[in-house]
């Protein structure tokens, strides 16, 4: 009963600042309404972001390297003292870990080292991120098109499950999905900055989004480069050799930024390096680990992860792109949308966060339709029509926002295993390090709580003794239902 007793008031609570944030936006007070937009989403991250325990994937994993990484930022490891043989190619129990690239693990590192070793301080970035692009959003689509877009796509950034779920670590690949679309979102603002201001430092800064997007999940943040090069055409303040100098500007920024890291990582652990990059292209051309899903996958979730209505004014804006003669602003948007959804739709790898970063288009596009159906009200034979769609784009996606961040279901915020680990803190911190627990359920978590290296399975006598000898205390978990 307590996440109901804490849902509640956080669902009436955003449900008025949200009511009244749209009743300040129609009284033209643009900046309170943003602002409330922007208050309401950090509360809905806080609460989901709020669980006192580690989600199984892919969170737990992500803060154990993190907190390693506090004792030494270039060496990424998972198992910080493996005293027991390993695979170097099995990312769930290695040493050295370059199954992601580093900048959310930096960040987390950063915010636990702040914050403590806890789950909430692991999430804050997350939260905060997810948070600001509430903010980009609304400046992006403001600036392409006006006000009353960038309101509305901002209102759905907010109010999105999927990011939340996301940003509070209870769904798969959550906060490098979290980062890769700010980092992504960041990039396009300042190419549009840069489009309208022709200021060099925001090509800088659009190189350096596109770096750390690059050290976030790799080679897709390059979707960035035709939606730069389409802005600067739609501005026209550019002649052909200035946006090639500045391409080439842009392009050097961007491996100054991400280069480095690849090459210190070949060069210091080739053999994890060269393993990680195999089996990235294998997310192409092979189904792993279960993730498969048919050609349409992500285009069958955007009816869940957006509403079922989304497919109107996806359509009618590939319709109105069709039509426009060199529209370049729209047919970056349709860029940022098509290009993601379907370099995955022809990946055999498939997971629902893969196409976030192309999210703030779907915004946009939404916003924008939303946009033309209210201004051209009186236009439509039958108001009625555009009233109920109207209704159903903003309406659907509250929904769904409420059936995934659960605040009316009694869920466990802290799970009894969780607290059986954190009792051992004391002895753990006793030891200094030299303490191994077997037979746990909960290894990756364990290592995270506690000062220690564990593993979900039983030890021989041989391996204990030779244990012991090296001056590690052994604490041997009972199974479930067992006395200790």
């Amino acid at each position: 009963m307590e996440n109901i007793y804490f849902g509640i008031p956080v669902i009436l609570i955003c449900s008025i600042g949200y009511f009244i944030s749209w009743r300040c936006f129609i009284n033209k007070k643009t900046g309170l309404a943003i602002f409330l937009l922007i208050f309401c989403g950090l509360i809905l991250r806080l609460y989901v972001g709020s669980d006192l325990f580690l989600h199984s994937w892919d969170e737990r994993y992500h803060a154990l390297v993190a907190k390693n990484l506090i004792l030494h930022p270039f060496v990424p490891t998972l198992y910080e003292n493996p005293l027991l043989p390993f695979n170097y190619q099995a990312w769930a129990g290695n040493h050295i870990w370059l199954h992601k690239q580093p900048l959310p693990l930096w960040v987390m590192a950063l915010s636990l080292r702040i914050f403590g070793i806890n789950e909430i301080a692991l999430r804050i970035p997350s939260i905060l991120l997810s948070t600001a692009g509430i903010f980009i959003i609304y400046e992006i689509a403001r600036i392409l098109y006006s006000i009353r877009v960038g309101y509305i796509a901002a209102f759905l950034f907010s109010i999105h499950g999927l990011i939340m779920e996301l940003a509070g670590g209870r769904v798969p690949t959550d906060h490098y999905d979290v980062f890769f679309l700010f980092t992504i979102s960041f990039a396009v603002f300042f190419s549009l900055k840069f489009a309208i201001s022709k200021k060099v430092i925001f090509n800088v800064l659009a190189g350096i989004s596109v770096g750390l997007a690059i050290l976030t999940k790799w080679l897709p943040a390059l979707i960035v480069l035709p939606i730069w090069l389409l802005f600067l055409l739609d501005y026209k303040n550019f002649i052909f050799k200035a946006i090639i100098q500045h391409a080439v500007l842009l392009i050097l920024v961007i491996v100054m930024v991400c280069l480095p890291w690849q090459i210190y990582i070949h060069l210091k652990f080739p053999l994890e390096a060269a393993w990680e990059d195999s089996f990235n292209l294998k997310h192409i051309t092979e189904v792993l680990e279960g993730n498969t899903g048919a050609f349409y996958y992500h285009f069958n979730l955007l009816r869940i992860n957006y509403g079922e209505l989304v497919y109107i004014p996806i359509l009618w804006f590939c319709w109105k792109c069709m039509n426009s003669r060199r529209n370049f602003r729209e047919y970056a948007i349709l860029i940022w949308f098509i290009v993601p959804y379907l370099f995955f739709s022809i990946a055999k790898t498939k997971m629902q966060a893969y196409t976030l970063f192309a999210a703030p288009s779907i915004f946009i596009i939404t916003a924008l339709f939303c946009s033309y159906l209210s201004i051209n009200l009186n236009r439509f034979r039958y108001k009625i029509v555009p009233v109920l769609l109207l209704i159903g784009l903003l309406g659907l996606p509250v929904r769904y926002s409420i059936e995934r961040i659960k605040p009316f279901n009694k869920i466990e915020r802290e799970p009894e295993w969780t607290k059986e680990i954190k009792k051992l803190k004391p002895l753990s911190s006793e030891v200094q390090g030299k303490l191994v627990i077997f037979n746990t359920l909960h290894p990756i978590e364990t290592m995270f709580y506690l000062n220690c290296t564990a593993y979900n399975y039983l030890p021989d006598q041989k391996t204990t003794t030779e244990i012991e000898r090296s001056g590690y205390k052994i604490i041997i978990l009972p199974h479930p239902g067992e006395n200790p």
